[in-house]
């Protein structure tokens, strides 16, 4: 079994994880947890039924009881096992991944993300040693239905968006569910209906091709902004009215309108490594304080918790709250955009425009290579730059994110995929594209990418 990564269960169901797998991880999640009750969640994908059968009977026969909370998004799971004080609790997903993926997203007390060094070591270990001792005493799966409440919730952050003209894409994912019962008729919708076999475009919008769809919509309706989810509506990114896709990074300055200037708040915000140099710049004309971390809900959503974080965000369209119980919520998130965007329209100034005061560099954008000699090719790039330039400065906590007076670059390896990922910014292009030239020959000498 090869599905336990750094942040979740996930893989090709059921080849690389199967149902005898997801009941051991259910009869062992009690005692992980020492806890007698788990919330689970699912989402639509079709084998997401048959992974809650197995993991629901690998809990009960533990002697727990399942709090079965039916179809929901992830950001729901994570509401919901705060909000109503669970030790435990497990959505049912693959996020963002094509439908022949499922897996397991587990949390903690408080909403708390588990990842390997948190709890899903020692669960994998649990797994693979231990015998299956049923109890006799099983445990009762009880239905638990919070979706009125959560839709209360998120309602908190709609605006009058009466002026807008907005479209949104659900990509066939569990924002599906929800979004009419907040947002209502006004805007124009595509995809929108639960199914788990993505018909029209595979859930994960940080691909630019799965926008396509979005972007010609935007145009052809002359909309103020484009919204699209992921399949578990964790992320959310965007499309200005021009029809252009918007780096998520840039919509953590963005927020600062919302947070730091209408609300007045002051304090820490943070970012992922691969963010734009702009983004921290713009927020500390707010007078709030930008703080860098790993990619990664495991890691992000605890950092934001250890700094008190008012907000913070991912390049891979995750944005964090301090009133989400320090998680992520592509719906809470898009309400809060579609408020600032409104308000940005009543003053004459379109989403492009407010972008544009953000994003003062030109960006790379995130490239992949698939190279086996991932740390040697990430330790020739650091070398050579840091030996031939003067850095300003250099953070190793998550590959390599080396600062020059007039460009950057980060280089780490996926955590998820095969992959060597890069990401450069700088004053001109020029400037960024001799880099990146300097750096794909680096790498290309350490191992030719395939």
């Amino acid at each position: 079994m090869n599905a336990f990564h750094a942040y979740d269960i996930r893989g090709i169901y059921p080849d690389q994880f199967n149902k005898d797998d997801v009941y051991k991880i259910g009869f062992f999640i009690p005692e992980l947890f020492k806890t007698n009750k788990i919330l689970v969640g699912r989402d639509m994908r079709t084998s997401s039924p048959e992974i809650f059968e197995s993991l629901c009977r690998g809990i009960t026969d533990a002697g727990a009881d399942v709090y079965a909370a039916g179809l929901t998004t992830t950001p729901m799971v994570y509401y919901a096992t705060a909000k109503f004080n669970f030790e435990a609790s497990v959505q049912i997903t693959a996020s963002h991944n094509s439908k022949e993926y499922n897996g397991l997203k587990i949390s903690r007390a408080q909403a708390l993300p588990v990842g390997l060094d948190s709890g899903l070591g020692e669960l994998k270990q649990m797994v693979e040693t231990r015998q299956v001792a049923p109890v006799a005493k099983k445990g009762k799966i009880i239905d638990f239905n919070f979706k009125a409440e959560y839709i209360d919730f998120q309602r908190q952050y709609l605006k009058d968006l009466s002026n807008l003209k907005i479209a949104i894409d659900c990509s066939n994912g569990m924002a599906s569910m929800l979004i009419h019962d907040i947002l209502g008729n006004a805007p124009t919708y595509i995809y929108d209906t639960l199914d788990g076999t993505f018909p029209h475009h595979e859930p994960n919008p940080l691909i630019e091709a799965n926008c396509a769809d979005l972007e010609a919509l935007v145009k052809r309706e002359k909309a103020d902004v484009g919204v699209i989810y992921d399949g578990d509506a964790d992320r959310v990114m965007f499309i200005d009215e021009q029809g252009r896709f918007i780096s998520p990074d840039l919509i953590i300055g963005l927020l600062a309108h919302y947070f730091l200037e209408e609300k007045g708040l002051k304090g820490n915000v943070l970012q992922d490594i691969r963010t734009s140099k702009a983004v921290g710049e713009y927020i500390e004309k707010f007078g709030s304080k930008m703080n860098m971390w790993r990619v990664g809900r495991a890691y992000a959503a605890l950092k934001l918790r250890e700094i008190d974080g008012i907000y913070g965000g991912e390049l891979a369209g995750h944005y964090y709250f301090r009133d989400f119980y320090y998680s992520d919520s592509g719906i809470m998130a898009s309400l809060i955009v579609l408020g600032i965007v409104a308000n940005l329209k009543k003053q004459g100034k379109t989403f492009s425009q407010a972008i544009a005061g953000i994003a003062k560099y030109f960006n790379s954008g995130e490239i992949n290579f698939k190279i086996e000699k991932k740390q040697e090719a990430m330790d020739a790039v650091r070398d050579y730059f840091t030996s031939t330039e003067k850095p300003t400065a250099m953070f190793d906590f998550d590959g390599y994110r080396v600062e020059f007076p007039d460009w950057w670059f980060n280089i780490r390896p996926s955590n998820t995929e095969p992959y060597l990922r890069l990401l450069a910014e700088a004053k001109t292009q020029q400037m960024l594209d001799e880099k990146l030239g300097k750096i794909k020959e680096i790498i290309g000498s350490v191992e030719k990418p395939k």
